[in-house]
């Protein structure tokens, strides 16, 4: 397990290297750069905004950049932000916690509803329960989640006031106390929600067909064969094996709610990541951007080892050596 993890980690490597290129250039491509809203400045003349220019070393070649950047970054330090005036690693630091919370809160609803409902609609496919679940998948999967996040906030939020419209916690409330614990929780219930409801519909579609895939195969009809109660053939046959690919699901589900919360932590202005990552694009503020991006992308490396050590957990059939 130990060397495989460590095989896993080695290649990995290469792998954020090439993203860190990546990323870099792609920033570099996008129209303007972090001082393109000062030509226009009365109180700033042209040369004094090219010698800033020249000071940052925006005008160097591209390999440049990179190099100063990356070496940077391999010390952990990313720059700092050019609109907020803080190192880029202590403003990451205070957002990053908060879509960690969300991403989690919005994973546990996910399974917590998704599973129950694929295992219902599997097991009773054909039906008019079935039909009910279904239908509603199908609208999920075409709703988008900023729509879908737009009226959760529109109704939830400015019409019913049932929840926080904004933020994430109560202004004037001490960390580590009761009331401050109790009031993320409170703002976090309306973003997590929505991320959940429409995410679940896949979670629900991939469990009802493997459980109806499963239920086709031979092991369950020798099973069935033997005198195996349906109860017991359920459980212990159809429902376990049914339920091993999403278990594998586990680590890449966390990484794409991370980078998909992008979309709703803007639409509740939520103070995480992605609305972070938003405020920098419109900003071009680069080093926020990348460093972001950069992140996520190591998410995502991070999640599929998490998902290949799970599976290898759940079916002892697969050995990771």
């Amino acid at each position: 397990m130990w060397k495989f993890i460590v095989r896993r980690l080695l290649v990995a490597i290469p792998q954020v290297f090439l993203l860190s290129i990546l990323v870099f250039l792609m920033a570099k491509a996008m129209p303007g750069d972090a001082l393109t809203g000062l030509i226009n400045d009365p109180d700033l003349s042209a040369e004094a905004v090219q010698e800033l220019r020249e000071r940052m070393g925006i005008d160097n070649p591209w390999y440049i950049q990179y190099k100063d950047w990356i070496i940077g970054a391999l010390q952990g330090d990313f720059g700092n932000s050019f609109t907020q005036k803080v190192a880029v690693t202590d403003l990451i630091g205070s957002r990053i916690w908060n879509t960690v919370w969300l991403s989690l809160f919005s994973t546990i609803l996910i399974y917590l509803m998704g599973i129950p409902l694929g295992i219902w609609s599997g097991k009773y496919h054909d039906t008019v329960r079935d039909r009910i679940i279904t239908g509603y998948t199908y609208i999920g999967f075409a709703t988008p989640l900023f729509i879908f996040a737009l009226l959760m906030l529109l109704v939830f939020g400015f019409m019913l006031r049932w929840f926080p419209t904004g933020g994430s916690v109560a202004p004037g409330l001490v960390p580590g106390t009761w009331d401050y614990i109790l009031s993320k929780i409170y703002h976090l219930i309306l973003p997590s929600f929505s991320i959940a409801l429409i995410g679940l519909t896949g979670t629900v579609q991939y469990l009802r067909s493997e459980i109806i895939d499963t239920k086709q195969k031979d092991f369950v009809k020798l099973a069935r064969s033997k005198g195996v109660t349906e109860k017991r053939l359920y459980n212990n046959h159809i429902l376990r094996n049914s339920l091993m690919p999403i278990a594998a699901l586990f680590g890449y589900e966390i990484t794409l709610l991370i980078s998909g919360s992008i979309f709703v932590e803007s639409i509740f202005t939520y103070p995480g990541m992605g609305q972070l990552f938003v405020q920098s694009i419109l900003t071009r503020d680069f080093s926020v951007v990348t460093a972001i991006v950069l992140l996520f992308g190591f998410a995502f490396i991070i999640g599929g080892l998490l998902s290949d050590i799970i599976m290898s957990i759940v079916d002892p059939r697969i050995r990771i050596k």
